[in-house]
């Protein structure tokens, strides 16, 4: 790519592309240089063929330029391509359509002749007109009623240059709501969109893990319990239960068994299959979260209802007042005056706005809000649920050593163990498998089908021999393993400060490897700042031993813990909560969270948890900073805070003005001009960032 550096300072560089950028390549360009390694930031503006760019450690100025120098615009692969999704082009459109209403009415007040300008304000109202009627035939008191009268009145008193404006304001605040819902829908479904990279082939007997960008149609995967689907495709072996909420909003799993279609994002709850890839690109799954989103109404949260029921509940009023003015003053002007001022405008576009707004701004933060709703629960909520793992913790804990039983070599031990938990995305697991090769112990496949058992352990057979690995609960009560005689001494050594994985072989304890979590640095300063912004009781939820979940829950400060608890223990202690009318937010990344995650008012899943976590959850936060949680109740209680707001002044402000109609003080044009300036202006004010 041929380029020149425009300006730049250090850790930041502007560069502009010699042969400018379509806004296709703008995108292409902004999915490149975010993937690379030491880029912070980068923001791409395609009208001016700019890219601005802060970089650091491990990128230098000069890697920077060389990387650059050496890009191409279709070196991206299909797959990656098909995932780029913004809402750029979508900003094009309506930035174009906005400028050229606004010139195209400054334009006709300079040029065209006054006869010419009624003739086309007369046909441009047809539509309002007919939308009015259609409320009259069907006996509907709606805002397009008012509208359509406004207009139709203004028209019948020739008062053209009102009627023009009027109908004027109505199409640019439509056009405005629509652009701001529009665009609030394509980031959502953008922040919503697949975060897999790699998956597990299958060919013959054998398995092996390859990057997504290597499937191609015909191809066979294998996905398991607590796994999402990449790609669509067709079951050739296995049956399972899949949750598909994700795009058809149906919270019951679905049985699925050979020969039966899948489709990407949608979860295994329950079982494993093999799928033969029909389609690799993603454009069906973006396409078919965008429609859900649009059709769904958790969108709507109850103030937006309010908002919605309000406005055409005071129609009748507006209509009722305009009637008792010219009863009283036999003065049309007067009640005309009233006529061109409602509430029902400002309340209708404001409100949805401020929470699609609302939702837009938190995906800046890389938060994905699933609906309005959730926002305002999350305004309300006075109770907060921690999971431990991964979420106060680090989701990457690290082994702290593993203790050997039996004379078993360790390194042995942790080779097996590793072959079984690789394949299962949990937090532990991934310890186990990343202390395995930083000590470069092979894992290759040497066991036969493994099954998983939901926060419990792994089952599997390795050359004729029964291996479990897993909680206490799995290997010694549900297993029945025994721990050598010889050696219960140096079992209850073992320090009770870590998390254990136990594994058997044949029904005999051969390893216990204890895993430490890393406390988050942040954890405690965000449980304060969350305390600090009304949130009330704050509890920690752990299958860990007492002693580990007593030393955390010290450390970090939360009011009240619980220790080795199953899944369902998670969800009847949400359920309990909310009974006693607290409103409960519950923060979770795992499988065995998914339960409490939907049993809470809001569910809050950590991006890089188990894919069931993350479609169960109404919202998503990103794993690098809890601080997100501190943003996510700022914004919530701003968003309240704008709601009551907006209607304290529409309320206001409009009252006003329907009485100094009625005295006489204002003309209708004027009324009309401050209501619809007034209801654009709050609509504005609406789609700005609330921190």
């Amino acid at each position: 790519m041929k380029y020149q550096i425009v300006h730049e300072t250090g850790g930041r560089m502007r560069v502009r592309v010699l042969s400018g950028l379509t806004v296709a390549e703008a995108d292409k360009l902004q999915f490149w240089l975010e993937r690379r390694s030491g880029v912070r930031r980068v923001v791409v503006h395609e009208r001016t063929g700019c890219a601005i760019i802060e970089y650091g450690s491990p990128l230098t100025r000069e890697g920077l330029i060389e990387q650059l120098r050496g890009f191409h615009f279709d070196q991206l692969s299909a797959h990656e391509v098909a995932s780029i999704h913004s809402s750029r082009e979508i900003n094009r459109h309506y930035e174009e359509e906005l400028v050229m209403r606004i010139l195209w009415k400054l334009l006709r007040r300079w040029f065209l002749p006054p006869s010419w300008r009624a003739l086309f304000t007369t046909v441009r109202a047809i539509p309002y007109l007919r939308r009015a009627l259609q409320c009259l035939i069907h006996r509907k008191m709606q805002v397009e009623l008012l509208d359509g009268i406004s207009i139709g009145v203004s028209l019948l008193r020739g008062d053209y240059g009102t009627a023009g404006s009027v109908r004027f304001l109505l199409g640019l605040g439509s056009l405005l709501e629509e652009w701001t819902h529009k665009k609030s829908v394509s980031d959502l479904a953008s922040s919503m969109a697949l975060n897999i990279d790699r998956v597990w082939r299958v060919r013959g007997t054998e398995e092996e893990q390859v990057s997504l960008s290597e499937i191609s149609v015909g191809d066979e995967i294998l996905v398991r319990m607590g796994g999402m689907i990449p790609i669509d495709g067709e079951i050739t072996r296995g049956e399972v239960m899949i949750n598909q909420a994700s795009l058809t909003g149906e919270s019951v799993p679905v049985a699925k068994r050979p020969g039966t279609m899948v489709y990407a994002g949608t979860v295994v709850e329950e079982g494993e299959c093999v799928i033969r890839v029909l389609q690799v690109d993603g454009e069906s799954r973006y396409d078919k979260i965008v429609a859900m989103i649009e059709s769904s109404e958790k969108l709507k949260s109850a103030a937006e209802n309010r908002a919605s029921s309000l406005a055409d509940k005071l129609v009748p009023y507006s209509l009722g007042g305009s009637a008792l003015v010219y009863l009283l003053t036999r003065n049309a002007t007067q009640a005309l005056s009233v006529l061109m001022v409602d509430f029902s405008c400002a309340l209708k576009l404001a409100m949805p706005l401020s929470v699609l707004s609302a939702i837009r701004e938190m995906s800046d933060y890389r938060v994905t809000v699933k609906g309005g709703k959730f926002l305002e629960a999350v305004a309300q909520a006075d109770t907060i649920i921690f999971d431990k793992t991964g979420t106060l913790t680090h989701a990457c804990p690290q082994m702290a050593e593993i203790v050997t039983f039996g004379g078993q070599d360790p390194d042995e031990m942790l080779r097996i163990a590793a072959c079984l938990e690789e394949h299962f995305p949990h937090s532990m697991a991934n310890a186990v498998v990343r202390a395995a090769n930083e000590k470069q112990l092979l894992h290759e496949e040497m066991h036969s089908k493994v099954e998983y058992l939901v926060a419990h352990g792994i089952s599997s057979k390795i050359d004729d021999h029964h291996v479990v690995i897993g909680s206490y609960h799995f290997v010694f009560e549900d297993e029945h393993c025994a721990i050598p005689q010889d050696e219960i001494e140096r079992f209850n050594a073992i320090p009770a400060r870590y998390s254990h994985l136990y594994m058997a072989i044949d029904n005999q304890l051969v390893a216990v490897i204890c895993i430490y979590d890393p406390l988050r640095e942040e954890a405690g300063a965000v449980l304060r700042a969350l305390k600090s912004l009304g949130l009330k009781k704050t509890v920690m939820l752990t299958g860990d031993s007492e002693q580990t979940a007593a030393a955390i829950a010290a450390e970090v400060g939360v009011d009240e813990y619980q220790a080795e608890v199953l899944p369902e223990d998670k969800a009847s202690f949400v359920e309990r909560e909310r009974a006693s009318g607290h409103t409960v937010i519950m923060l979770g990344d795992g499988i065995n969270d998914a339960p409490a995650l939907s049993a809470a008012n809001v569910g809050i899943a950590i991006s890089d948890g188990a894919a069931i976590a993350r479609e169960i959850a109404d919202i998503t936060i990103s794993a690098d900073r809890l601080e997100e949680l501190v943003t996510l109740r700022r914004v919530a209680m701003a968003l309240m805070g704008r709601i009551d707001h907006n209607y304290k002044f529409v309320i206001g402000f409009n009252g006003g003005l329907i009485a100094l109609g009625a005295l006489g003080l204002l003309p209708p044009a004027t009324s009309a001009m401050l209501h619809n300036l007034s209801t654009l202006g709050v609509s504005l004010r609406s789609m700005t960032n609330l921190l």
